[in-house]
């Protein structure tokens, strides 16, 4: 999920005018689904909004750390308890043994895609050991997804390594590719069979940041760690087409106002060649209506403001960009205090609804946008805080050791949306469009979307 933006990476990469090119491969776009993205014109806005069809990919998101509980020794879990967090990690909402009901909740919404990761520091304890029993743990997870109707999309890293990898240096450690690559083929291998959706590397901007807010890395270390990223996504990528040859890989891309094109230049330019698909994370919004917060550096991650629209203008700026590449929103949400109401007064139901709106607009004008996850299903550990929700489903981890799964306004909102194929044909959204969207700050200035 995208949270704090560490400036510390901006400063870091801020005096390299060079980046080097990704190592070399098969091109990723035989492998794609689409034929080309169109490149969405903001011209006179439809009175009407198309269904986004049967084939399109309508799923939920969550992360084995954030929700599994029963965590093993790893670097996130080694931060969580080290009183440096806002809260102490307990088993989170308890995934490891609640994982059946939740992958019921998500069949019952109508979802046809259920993203998870597989966590490293689980399936391996110690270097060139795996332990099988927490192995079978995911056999059942991706049985269960698959048996409730559902295709698993699966995150091989999702910013939490082993303990011991940790002690070995982690991402400026000079072991640290090999020993990923060994234990991702390993994962590969397992669930390559069951045909899933892959995610290589969460948020790779955000993987930085937050590694050196937790100490995992310093500053200087911001620009090595992205040259290492790159090469384990290429390498892994080369390796599940090995073993998936028609498969669909990813690794998805946080809209992070002011540094989105530091992204971009560190890591997704530079393995253009290895993506089937594109993965899109968008939450909040930035505009000379909504000038940037500060709350993304911090806990508070609900004083970010929202504009759905921006989803639009982001999907409208990377189907420009990669013509080639089907994009999917692999996360998208809206985060609340504790499950009280916005101070805004935006409601989850209505924040859905009015996103999916403007997904709808961008698949009519010509966006191949093939999937939407809703970030999370349950509340669940946000990155050093129970505080900030973003469940269709809330979970009040510190007040109720029953840990309920309790339906916000947001879950029939997205039933009737899966059933519909999208919001229906009159929908209009609750927000006018903000002026100057930050997301595409030129672009969104000279081509604006509007409502009718």
């Amino acid at each position: 999920m995208l949270v704090a933006i560490g400036s510390a990476v901006a400063i870091a990469v801020a005096g390299s005018s060079t980046v080097g090119a990704a190592p070399g491969g098969n091109s990723g776009s035989g492998h794609g689904s689409a034929s080309g993205s169109g490149t969405g014109s903001a011209g006179a806005a439809p009175t009407a909004v198309q269904s986004l069809g049967p084939e399109f990919m309508w799923g939920v998101s969550m992360a084995g750390f954030q929700s599994e509980g029963h965590a093993p020794d790893s670097n996130w879990i080694r931060y969580a308890n080290s009183g440096k967090a806002r809260d102490r990690y307990g088993d989170s909402v308890d995934f490891f043994t609640r994982y059946a009901e939740d992958i019921d909740l998500a069949a019952d919404l109508g979802a046809k895609v259920y993203r998870l990761s597989i966590e490293w520091a689980r399936v391996q304890p110690q270097p060139d050991v795996w332990d099988e029993n927490n192995f079978r743990f995911y056999d059942n997870v991706v049985q269960k997804i698959r048996a409730a109707g559902m295709r698993p999309m699966l995150t091989l890293d999702h910013w939490v390594i082993p303990g011991w990898a940790a002690d070995r240096g982690g991402w400026t450690g000079k072991t640290m590719v090999s020993d990923w690559l060994a234990n991702m083929r390993q994962v590969v291998d397992r669930y390559a069979p069951y045909n899933p959706l892959w995610v290589t590397i969460n948020e790779p901007m955000g993987y930085v940041a937050q590694s050196i807010k937790i100490g995992d890395i310093g500053a200087v270390d911001a620009l090595p760690m992205f040259e290492r990223l790159v090469q384990a996504h290429s390498a892994i990528y080369d390796y599940i087409h090995l073993r998936q040859p028609d498969a669909l890989v990813t690794s998805n891309v946080a809209q992070y106002p002011v540094v989105q094109n530091l992204t971009d230049l560190l890591f997704v330019d530079r393995v253009r060649a290895k993506l089937d698909y594109l993965g899109i994370d968008f939450y909040y919004g930035a505009s000379l209506s909504n000038l940037p917060s500060f709350a993304l550096l911090g806990d508070e991650l609900w004083k970010n403001a929202i504009e759905p629209e921006g989803i639009y203008y982001d999907l409208r700026a990377y189907a420009e960009k990669f013509p080639e590449l089907p994009l999917y929103v692999v996360e998208n949400g809206m985060p609340t205090d504790n499950g009280l109401p916005r101070t805004d007064g935006y409601d989850r139901a209505d924040h859905l609804r009015d996103t999916i709106y403007w997904i709808q607009r961008a698949k009519a004008d010509g966006i191949d946008v093939i999937g939407y996850n809703y970030w999370s299903l349950t509340d669940n550990y946000e990155w050093g805080s129970y505080a900030p929700r973003f469940g269709l489903y809330t979970v009040d981890v510190k007040t109720d050791p029953s840990l309920t799964r309790r339906p916000t306004s947001a879950v029939p909102a997205y039933r009737n949306i899966a059933a519909l194929g999208g919001v229906p044909a009159d929908y209009r959204p609750t927000r006018d469009p903000a002026l100057c969207s930050i997301v595409t700050p030129f672009d969104s200035c000279l081509r604006p979307v509007s409502v009718p």
